[in-house]
């Protein structure tokens, strides 16, 4: 079934699975859906919710079972899985801790690919990209899943998501800290998407998707490229063009959806739903033409678009934008930093949350990203003790669903 135009959704949450302790990485999403299901399947529908592996056995991902239509309860239902995981976990005295980046892992060392099934994939991708790095074992995210029902609406949706794409990481950056240290970057996690599959670099492109507006055109110069680039390494012909396709929204004409994957994921699912509750109101103002014609949008090359991405990645909210093109299509008339913009989006839309989303965005716009608040938390002192002290709380945020104040 074809759905239209933000009729339904489809979110998908990351977390990793940490030794209470000392944080440590601990690969055991095996055991958890074992634990949980009574047998060991990579996929376990829990009601309205489902649990399912990622390509390394120390990162769960909870997900909408199915399409909804319904964003406002959708915070509490992950909510109440997320506490039931940690509840399974305690006996293996491990919890669930949120962020998009842990900051002291060392990839290179602790890294467990899934054993199970789709493995053949999984040792494929290894092999290809050798995913004992950051960029593949050491990064969580939120997916926002979005349907379109014909070309017409893909070519609207498409436009709009890659307008808003450049800034979404100054709203929810959340991987400051690496190898114990800042890395200098509020978003690091997005600078390895942006490299970790540089063997093949096809697959990802410049992270902004194309100009390309329905299925025909998109075939041609974003899976076709993909296909022959691939073929060298899939001896086996087991990878599929829409997993491969790696931009930071990819579409899904298998499912007709588009899916954006460059959301850090925040301290606690209420966060991240609120987030996705905005991006999906703007993105309707965008597609209304309200703000900026179609075609307007669809004229902005992926390289311009780029290179304001790139420059948020670093400072995240507090980027300042000089494109006066790009700030006029948020009714802008001078330099402003990110914040500017998503407040000035924020007033917009803000009628269409409700109050609980609402609070969650202010919250944020007036305390800064995730990123931002954990900096302040560690105050310079990226001790390892001072580390496990702040990540902890973060790690109670999410059990807790609470916000993390510095």
């Amino acid at each position: 079934m074809a759905y239209h135009l933000f009729e339904v959704y489809g979110i998908e949450l990351e977390y990793m699975l940490v030794h209470k302790p000392d944080l440590k990485v601990h690969p055991m999403v095996d055991k958890l859906l074992t634990a949980k299901n009574g047998e060991l399947t990579s996929d376990v529908e829990n009601g309205k919710i489902e649990w399912s592996n990622e390509i390394v056995n120390h990162v769960v991902e909870i997900k909408t079972n199915g399409p909804t239509g319904d964003l406002e309860q959708l915070d509490q239902l992950f909510y109440e899985n997320i506490k039931e995981i940690n509840k399974i976990l305690t006996q293996f005295d491990t919890c669930l801790l949120p962020t998009a980046t842990h900051p002291f892992m060392d990839p290179f060392t602790e890294t467990e690919l899934w054993k199970h099934d789709h493995n053949k994939i999984y040792d494929l991708y290894n092999r290809i990209f050798d995913c004992n790095g950051h960029g593949w074992s050491n990064l969580q995210s939120m997916h926002i899943n979005l349907p379109f029902a014909n070309d017409a609406e893909f070519e609207k949706l498409h436009a709009a998501i890659r307008i808003l794409l450049p800034i979404i990481p100054g709203l929810a950056a959340s991987s400051p800290v690496m190898d114990r240290k800042f890395t200098g970057l509020k978003d690091t996690r997005l600078q390895y998407y942006k490299t970790n599959q540089k063997e093949v670099p096809e697959m990802t492109g410049k992270v902004i998707p194309e100009q390309v507006f329905n299925k025909k055109d998109y075939h041609k110069k974003i899976f076709e490229p993909i296909n022959k680039a691939i073929k060298a390494f899939d001896d086996e012909k087991i990878l599929d063009h829409h997993f491969l396709n790696s931009r930071g929204a990819i579409a899904r004409f298998d499912r007709n959806a588009i899916e954006i994957r460059i959301i850090d994921i925040q301290e606690n699912p209420s966060s991240d739903i609120a987030i996705a509750t905005l991006i999906v109101e703007v993105l309707k103002l965008l597609v209304s033409e309200e703000l900026v014609s179609l075609k307007d949008q669809k004229s902005w090359h992926e390289d311009k678009l780029f290179k304001i991405f790139n420059d948020v990645i670093k400072d995240a909210e507090n980027t300042l934008i000089t494109d006066h093109a790009y700030l006029a299509i948020f009714d802008l008339d001078r330099d402003a930093d990110v914040k500017k913009i998503w407040k000035t989006l924020y007033e917009k839309v803000k009628s269409n949350l409700c109050e609980n989303h609402r609070n969650h965005i202010e919250f944020l716009l007036q305390h800064g990203s995730l990123s931002t608040r954990i900096l302040k938390g560690l105050r310079s002192d990226f001790s390892h003790a001072n580390i496990l002290k702040v990540y902890s709380r973060l790690a109670e945020c999410l059990q807790n669903n609470r916000m993390f104040r510095p």
